[in-house]
């Protein structure tokens, strides 16, 4: 069953066309990869989802009908990439206020916080004030504020922005966690590595249009270019053969690209007869990162991507 279907969305900021005609499926309990280079669309596509804004053309379907904010928003989670806390206000008191805000009752609100602040450790925190938090610290507050009532659609808008290693996993794992007890996650961000990490499926924007849709392994296949990597020790220099070139070469790794209609086993029959010993062959397919560098290749788009990749 799907949880949300975007039909044909538009949105227009004067002539700039911010979502340009883009539709896709999400099925629920799934975690999916909204990607894109700042400017993309990828915000704007996000506020649409949580009623912030109104299409200007297209429709949105929730859980099986027509998108409603006034009733709907109650059963989605949306964590922006700009904090949306009370810079004054004590963490405790302000994670209950959010929680009854999405419908809950004090006392399960109550229940729900402490519960959260206890997996996250935050239980010392409770009379701080966000201003007095580290950006780590804020971040692992308006996850936890994001969650807890438990919605059916969560929205993660760059999650791990300013979390160390540490916090990152325990973020990840909770993902995992919500997924598999039937939320479904959308996490946005221009973090290649960790959408290949994370993400079931995966839609790709640019400049207001969808440019890739797919599982994350059928995108990668879609783009591979037959290159293999074989580890064994020989020398590159004495490999002469149609069936593979020799793209690099470490002492004991060899990058082949196979040439022609050669298979695989043509590969291994090759390095067999030459009595070369064999300990390990795989396929090397392409990272996100580089499937969207060679789509959007030579425009100021991919510099930008390619630029944010570099930094991060």
């Amino acid at each position: 069953m799907n949880i949300l279907e975007l039909q044909h969305l538009r949105k227009y900021f004067a002539t700039q066309k911010a979502v340009d005609d883009i539709s896709f499926e999400i099925k629920q309990g799934s975690i999916f990869g909204l990607l894109g280079p700042n400017g993309a669309g990828k915000t704007t596509l996000l506020r649409m989802i949580t009623g912030i804004f109104y299409p200007d053309e297209g429709n949105i379907v929730f859980n099986g009908r027509k998108f409603d904010p006034n009733n709907d928003i109650r059963y989605i989670g949306y964590m922006p990439e700009e904090k949306g806390l009370y810079k004054k206000m004590k963490i405790g008191e302000q994670a209950l206020y959010l929680a009854q805000l999405k419908g809950l009752s004090r006392s399960d609100a109550m229940q729900k916080t402490k519960e959260w602040f206890v997996k996250f450790e935050m239980q010392s925190w409770w009379n701080k004030k966000v201003e007095d938090l580290s950006k780590g610290m804020q971040q692992k507050l308006q996850f936890v504020t994001t969650v807890l009532h438990e919605p059916k659609l969560i929205i993660l808008d760059e999650p791990f922005s300013g979390l160390d290693p540490v916090n990152t996993n325990l973020i990840k794992e909770e993902i995992y966690n919500l997924a598999q007890n039937g939320s479904t996650v959308i996490f946005s961000t221009h973090r290649m590595e960790q959408v290949e990490e994370i993400c079931d499926h995966i839609v790709l924007v640019n400049k207001g249009k969808k440019i890739l849709d797919g599982t994350v392994m059928d995108v990668k296949n879609q783009f591979k270019e037959n290159i293999f990597q074989l580890g064994a020790k020989t020398d590159a220099h004495h490999l002469a053969t149609y069936i593979f070139e020799v793209i690099k070469h470490q002492p004991e790794k060899l990058l082949l690209k196979l040439q022609h209609d050669s298979t695989p086993n043509d590969v291994l029959k090759y390095f067999i007869n030459q009595h070369i010993s064999i300990n390990s062959f795989n396929e090397v397919l392409p990272s996100l990162n580089e499937i969207f560098i060679k789509l959007v290749e030579g425009t100021p788009e991919a510099r930008q991507f390619e630029k944010a990749e570099v930094k991060s």
